[in-house]
This record gives structure tokens, C-alpha cells and sequence, in this order.
């Protein structure tokens, strides 16, 4: 139809002012012992943690706590029973596992059995002296629950959870293309036919973006196109005048 921009051009229009890319800085090398660091406290934390509920459980087991009761037994200062007792060696058992395998194990498993503990505290608090009360909480059990989910969501977060994380945390994420370095000095341009080029390339772009671009900047743009810098858009450009000239 009459007015009806080229087929392409449309879909082509954003791309033709999308920002260079520039270059980019190096990450800072930050302390060579971060890694082992972050690993060894997150570590000792699951660990002592999982001792603390282990050697509960234990006494449970040991005492012979009826298994749903919701009158439990004083622990350790905690109330439990049987099925409170088999959680705890449970998750204990999780944490120690957690705690010899990877730094990023380690770290994603304190986090979701920091939030289940938040949890439990939360729902057994609404339960508190009910008959749904089937793991025979306290309300010192839920301030065990959340003090305990607290420390295991700040362990687990430890050195992983932050905007700026040095180059050598064992979370730091190796983006694709961080390490290219692009020299932008290649892509300005260095002689006058170059310059003029530029300004001519700015102008069909505008031109082709508001519909008014003739045959020839309608070609050379959408050549430009298929190419993403700086240079490489002006080369393609400037090969159109030699091909004109040849032709001439």
C-alpha cells in the first residue's frame, strides 16, 4: 500500500539505535581467602547446628517419647516427641551431608531449611496448645525455630547474596562475554571520509526510522544491520560507495 514502510523496516527500526557496547572493567580481585572463607563459616554453622538437633533427636529417641503426642517432654529446654525427635535427626543428617559437599550446596540447602524452620515457627504458633499440635511445640520451640531459621538464612547468604560479589567468591556467576575486553579507540572514526560516513549512517537511520529514507539508505541500513559494531557498521556503509564507484 501507498505509505506503507518496506517489509523489514519496521522490525529493523529499533535496532538501529541500540547503544554501542563499551568496554568492560575487570572485576576486582578481591581477598584470594574469600572462598575458603565463605565456605568454612557457612560450614561450621550447618554443622553446629546439626549437631545441636542431632543430639536432641537422640534424647528423644532415647527417652521414649510417644510418637503424636501433644504434650511433649522437656529436651534440652525444648518440648518434643517422637515425630519432633525424627525430624530433627532428619534434618540434622541433611545439613551435615550439606555441609561436606560443595560451597553452593551448602549454601542453597541452609537457605531452604532456614525458611522451613521460619515456617514451622510461624504455623505451629497458630496451633499452640491445639490439638493440631502434633509436633508438641513450646513457645520456646518457636523461638528456637526462628532464632535457628535466622542464623541459617544469614550463613547461607553469607558472601553469595549481593550486588558486588568479588571475582573469586565461589558464587560469583562468570557472565557471558565479562571477560571480552573491547578496545573502542578501533571503532572511532579516523579520517575524514569516515567522519562523513558517520554522519551520513546517523541521517539514513533517522530517515529510515521516519519513513522518508530513499532506495539507497533504505539498502545500506538494513546491510548495516547484520552487524553489531561500531566499525564493522561504518565498513559496510563506506563498501556501498566503493561499489558505487566500480560501477561508475
Amino acid at each position: 500500500m501507498v505509505g506503507s514502510p518496506p517489509i523489514g523496516e519496521s522490525a529493523m527500526a529499533p535496532r538501529l539505535h541500540l547503544p554501542h557496547r563499551t568496554t568492560r572493567s575487570p572485576a576486582p580481585a578481591g581477598d584470594p581467602h574469600l572462598g575458603a572463607r565463605v565456605f568454612a563459616v557457612q560450614r561450621a554453622g550447618a554443622v553446629l547446628v546439626a549437631a545441636f538437633l542431632l543430639v536432641f533427636g537422640v534424647l528423644g529417641f532415647a527417652g521414649g517419647l510417644d510418637y503424636f503426642s501433644t504434650e511433649g517432654r522437656q529436651i534440652l529446654g525444648l518440648s518434643s516427641n517422637g515425630l519432633l525427635s525424627t525430624i530433627s535427626v532428619v534434618v540434622a543428617l541433611v545439613l551435615l551431608v550439606a555441609a561436606a559437599r560443595s560451597p553452593r550446596v551448602a549454601s542453597t540447602v541452609m537457605i531452604v531449611v532456614g525458611t522451613l524452620f521460619l515456617l514451622s515457627a510461624l504455623v505451629n504458633l497458630a496451633v499452640l496448645r491445639t490439638s493440631f499440635n502434633i509436633l508438641a511445640f513450646e513457645f520456646e520451640n518457636v523461638v528456637f525455630s526462628v532464632v535457628v531459621g535466622l542464623l541459617l538464612l544469614t550463613l547461607g547468604a553469607y558472601g553469595r547474596i549481593g550486588g558486588h560479589l568479588p571475582g573469586d567468591s565461589p558464587y560469583a556467576h562468570a557472565r557471558p562475554g565479562d571477560d571480552e575486553e573491547i578496545d573502542l579507540t578501533s571503532d572511532l572514526p579516523a579520517t575524514p571520509a569516515e567522519i562523513a560516513a558517520e554522519q551520513a549512517m546517523r541521517e539514513a537511520e533517522v530517515a529510515v526510522v521516519q519513513h522518508v529514507a530513499t532506495n539507497d539508505q533504505r539498502r545500506r541500513v538494513a546491510a548495516m544491520a547484520r552487524v553489531h559494531s561500531r566499525g564493522d557498521r561504518r565498513r559496510v556503509w563506506m563498501s556501498f560507495d566503493g561499489a558505487g564507484r566500480e560501477l561508475r
